[in-house]
């Protein structure tokens, strides 16, 4: 009998454009690969949810991203339902999204994170909270949304009270210059490092899914291996402190600006990756010689809930 799969997508989030991209590149590939597919554009109203959902599918893949859809709320829901699923399970999303807390069990794992302290906005708005350069980002969004890099000798503020719409808090890091990195684990195996070379500035929301201005992706990154070794081992090890399951993505900074082999440090890790044709698991995939329909498919056969 033909699985049944239902894809949700979409959702309420900043990353909600995403998100309806991944769906349905998804859905096409799990077509591809032999399931009745169902596509659900997946909003607040819970009833109309639950009601999508029935007929009750065989399993639901979960290609949303951001609030709602990473962070353990629909996880939640499924679970509440007994709905296998793809990607990590309630705890490592809620987790994994929450970046203050990541960094405290990736410190505790032993795993080189930057150094970084979670201010209120009001004292950002006031003034530099740490030397120059450094990052802010929201403590519980994807993507990059809202991730900005305060320059030495900037004119402008760190932080305007007008643009910035991520809650009362604001999680500071330590710029680390160098290179980034990037590494997918699927299951128990990382698949490969990703180096990713914006056009200009860092990787962020328009580098990632415009055209205009996407980022070149060089797979196998030309790295050191001990640098590419050290990025493997610590995305897998990440992967399991948290507890995920299905597919995570592990996003370094190298820093190799003062000399080989330089050092790594581990930014975050996305428990639910995009699977846009620009996205990086898809690519990663491919190197090892794996189809976007098999690896559609792998997600679903190991979709669960949890109990």
């Amino acid at each position: 009998m033909t699985k049944r799969v239902a894809v949700l997508m979409g959702g309420p989030s900043a990353e909600r454009e995403v998100s309806l991209v991944s769906g349905r590149e998804c859905a096409a590939g799990l077509r591809d690969a032999g399931y009745k597919v169902s596509e659900i554009d997946v909003g607040h109203d819970l009833g109309a949810l639950l009601e999508a959902l029935s007929p009750r599918p065989d399993a639901v893949f979960n290609a949303l991203h951001g609030r709602w859809g990473e962070d353990g709320c629909i996880q939640g829901v499924l679970n509440l339902m007994q709905l296998p699923y793809t990607h990590s399970g309630l705890l490592a999303s809620a987790v994994a999204m929450d970046k203050p807390m990541a960094k405290q069990l990736f410190a505790a794992a032993g795993l080189a994170c930057p150094e970084g302290i979670l201010v209120h906005r009001d004292e950002v708005l006031a003034g530099d909270v740490m030397a120059r350069p450094y990052v802010i980002k929201p403590p519980n969004e994807g993507s990059s949304v809202g991730v900005r890099i305060v320059a030495e000798g900037a004119n402008e503020p760190p932080l305007s009270g007008t643009t910035w719409q991520f809650g009362e808090m604001v999680m500071v890091e330590r710029y680390v210059a160098g290179r980034e990195l990037t590494v997918a684990v699927m299951g128990e195996r990382p698949l490969a490092v990703t180096e990713i070379r914006p056009q200009e500035g860092f990787y962020d929301y328009e580098a990632k899914y415009t055209e205009e201005h996407a980022a070149s992706h060089v797979v196998p990154a030309k790295v050191p291996k001990k640098i590419a070794d050290e990025a493997m081992d610590m995305a897998l090890r990440a992967h399991r402190v948290l507890g995920c399951r299905g597919i995570s993505r592990a996003d370094f900074r190298y820093d190799d600006t003062r000399g080989k082999p330089g050092e790594l440090f581990l930014l975050e890790v996305n428990t639910q990756p995009g699977m846009t044709p620009m996205s990086l698991v898809p690519e990663q995939a491919a190197h090892q010689g794996i189809s976007f329909a098999d690896l559609c498919a792998w997600l679903v056969e190991n979709a669960a809930c949890d109990t």
